[in-house]
């Protein structure tokens, strides 16, 4: 099969979204499949392989992360493009993919699968504070709904966003389809060494936290979570591993909350070496995101045998809700600690919760669940190719 993906973002942007297209891309390309991804320039330097297309972008002063592909540059492409017959296009993101993705696609009559990855409605208020929360909730309920009813299928990760899309009126087939793990990227990782470097001993309790540094990410509340923990546990320690538009906020916070010394922030990790460390190097993974729409780091923990303290909201109630592999917390400082402080202090209970995360994972590889996303392509496929042959005359 012949897959034409295009994303808004891709890697060196790291989030939750370039890991999904890289993960699925990886595996299609190892199962004999084609995929071409269109994706943004970013200003730092980038080793593609051939099947990577890179479009002119330019800067977002409202998201300094991020790039907007320049359009013109996109459609330039679909001669070119008509010359390698995709069977199908998959749009990842809403913004000028989401446009351009419907253009290329009527250009060149393919059927259109789109990912829903971003629960929206938690998250536009966060960036635009001064427009009312009611108003910005509407904005982003019409947006997804009219977009994910211009398409021929969507890609959500998890129960939960499914729901949400229905409720919001879209009518478009669904398919949950929940990115997967590669779970060779887990199976090592040095956690004395990465407690070494930042001279964090060996007998020090630690937690971990691994994600984008954002309001939405709830990590205000980690932090007063990390505070009630101290309390118990004087000597514990909190890493987070992340970038993003909260980390001025997230450090003032954590200073005010007098855990200056005993939180580090450690940056984005490659994914292939010091990310590992890190999640070996915790004793427990914490987590309490309320926007996630599968929660990808969660997975990569127990793949690693660390056990999770999570809220289970949204997507992750997908991952926690069977009890596996760790503890589902409240949305409550002092439940959410007591579970920390319970798994810090039971030794045999974190290796126990850590034996069940290395089985349970492995129900979310990402084999599994490409196969999944290959049985929605050839789906969409067959319905272009019948729609095709009923409008033929005669």
């Amino acid at each position: 099969m012949k897959i034409l993906m295009i994303s808004d973002v891709y890697f060196p942007r790291i989030n939750g979204v370039s890991t999904s297209i890289a993960t699925f891309r990886r595996e299609l390309l190892a199962l004999g499949h084609e995929v071409t991804l269109i994706v943004p320039e970013y200003p730092a330097a980038t080793n593609d392989d051939p099947g990577i297309i890179r479009i002119p972008s330019r800067y977002l002063p409202m998201d300094p992360e991020d790039r907007m592909m320049r359009a013109g540059h996109i459609l330039a492409l679909t001669e070119r493009l008509r010359e390698e017959a995709y069977d199908v296009l998959h749009i990842q993101t809403p913004f000028v993919a989401h446009y351009l993705g419907l253009k290329l696609a009527r250009r060149l009559g393919l059927p259109t699968v789109e990912s829903y990855h971003t629960y929206f409605e938690e998250y536009l208020f966060h960036y635009l504070p001064l427009l009312p929360k009611g108003i910005m909730r509407a904005v982003a309920r019409w947006f997804s709904r009219t977009q994910c009813n211009a398409v021929d299928a969507i890609v959500v990760p998890s129960r939960a966003m499914m729901q949400v899309l229905r409720d919001y009126g879209v009518t478009t087939p669904e398919s949950i389809i929940p990115t997967g793990i590669e779970l060779d990227d887990f199976s090592r990782g040095d956690g004395p060494a990465f407690r070494q470097r930042l001279g964090i001993a060996a007998n020090v309790p630690l937690l971990v936290h691994v994600g984008r540094i954002a309001f939405e990410k709830n990590i205000d509340f980690l932090l007063r979570v990390m505070a009630r923990v101290r309390r118990e546990i004087p000597n514990a320690v909190l890493v987070i591993a992340g970038e993003g538009p909260a980390l001025k906020h997230v450090k003032r916070l954590a200073h005010e909350l007098g855990l200056g010394g005993c939180v580090h922030f450690v940056g984005y990790l490659d994914r292939k070496t010091s990310l590992p460390d890190c999640y070996r190097a915790g004793d427990a993974f914490v987590f309490a995101s309320r926007t996630e729409t599968q929660g990808l780091v969660l997975l990569e923990s127990m793949a690693v045998g660390v056990p999770v303290v999570s809220t289970a909201v949204m997507g992750t109630r997908d991952i926690m809700e069977p009890g596996l592999g760790g503890l589902v917390a409240q949305e409550d400082e002092a439940d959410f600690a007591a579970r920390v402080v319970l798994l810090l202090g039971d030794a045999a209970l974190r290796a126990r919760l850590g034996e069940e995360a290395l089985a349970y994972v492995r129900t979310w590889s990402v084999s599994a669940t490409t196969q999944r996303l290959l049985g929605l392509y050839a789906q969409v496929a067959s319905a272009q190719d019948a729609a095709a042959q009923v409008q033929e005359p005669g």
